[in-house]
């Protein structure tokens, strides 16, 4: 009996040391995460600068947003920004990390620490950089090479189209790396023995990345796709940035719109029933790249 309790006791104390190690964690998420979503909820019910007591306002706060022609082209240029800087930075990366993984590159340790460093450098200093390259006068880098073209300075930072390739711009250099990285991960899980077989049957390089490589990634793609769409509904520095408190219509995405009512407006209601809409936004693509992960499992699946 009492070697039953000295094992009972000794089950508690790694039970407890287990859950002090991971309290931390918890408590900080439940500090700085928990606590801000469910407050960040109930202020959307809610009018408040800030400062003077809460006053209750019912739907009304989604009601102006939801009638503010603003916030739709926030939300239009959100999901239009992430698509141009996405798309094209998930084939890249899937080239990059391809050529890194092949034996025919030289010096393949330095170029992967440098297709790497823009992750790591300060946005705030990527966004200043682009904001010099993209810049609306005649000197402006971007200006400068067109002029060699005979086509006359863009306004970069005030027309519809210019303003979110420049934004696009800066997420495709800044995260492309990071990528890119994933992708030779995963690469190098691939076992050789299949490349080996598949150029003795006379395989081309691009009939391996595209025989081989890309069905063995499609989970890491999938992931890959998951979190930058995450990254693209909550782009915020670089238009900031770019464009300044101003926030023009042609460049403010969703998380942008949120903090202009909050911290230049001090409507925190507003702000927060912006919040609530995009958290509903991104579940739901999130549960639509769920589904769409677990058919393509199932399906997988039926096939072998």
């Amino acid at each position: 009996m009492t070697k039953k309790a000295n094992q009972l006791t000794e089950t508690k104390r790694t039970t407890i040391a287990a859950y002090l190690f991971i309290s931390p964690f918890f408590i900080l998420f439940a500090i700085f995460g928990l606590f801000p979503m469910i407050f960040s909820f109930y202020l959307s019910f809610f009018r408040w600068d800030g400062l003077d007591p809460m006053t209750f306002n019912g739907l009304n706060n989604f009601r102006f947003i939801f009638s503010d022609p603003i916030f739709y082209s926030s939300i239009k240029n959100t999901f239009i920004i992430g698509l141009l800087g996405t798309l094209p930075q998930i084939i890249v990366s899937i080239l990059i990390a391809f050529a890194l993984n092949s034996a025919l590159i030289r010096f393949r340790n330095t170029f992967r620490t440098l297709i790497f460093l823009p992750y790591i450098t300060s946005i705030v200093a990527v966004a200043i950089i682009f904001g010099l390259v993209f810049n609306n006068q005649p000197f402006g880098f971007a200006n400068y090479i067109l002029s060699f073209f005979d086509a006359g300075p863009i306004r970069w930072s005030a027309e519809y189209w210019p303003v979110k390739f420049a934004i696009a711009t800066m997420v495709f250099w800044r995260w492309v790396g990071y990528n890119t990285i994933i992708f030779l991960a995963g690469m190098q899980s691939i076992s050789k023995e299949l490349y080996e077989a598949a150029k003795i049957d006379g395989a081309t390089i691009g009939q391996q990345l595209r025989l081989i490589t890309l069905p063995m990634l499609k989970p890491i793609v999938m992931f890959v796709v998951f979190t930058s769409t995450i990254g693209s509904l909550q782009l915020f520095t670089e238009p900031l940035i770019f464009l300044g408190r101003g926030l023009r219509e042609e460049g403010i995405t969703v998380v942008a719109y949120l903090w202009r009512d909050a911290f230049v407006y001090n409507t925190f209601g507003t702000a927060s029933a912006a919040a609530i809409v995009l958290f509903v936004i991104i579940i739901t693509l999130t549960a639509i790249n769920l589904a769409l992960s677990n058919l393509i499992g199932r399906s997988k699946r039926k096939v072998s």
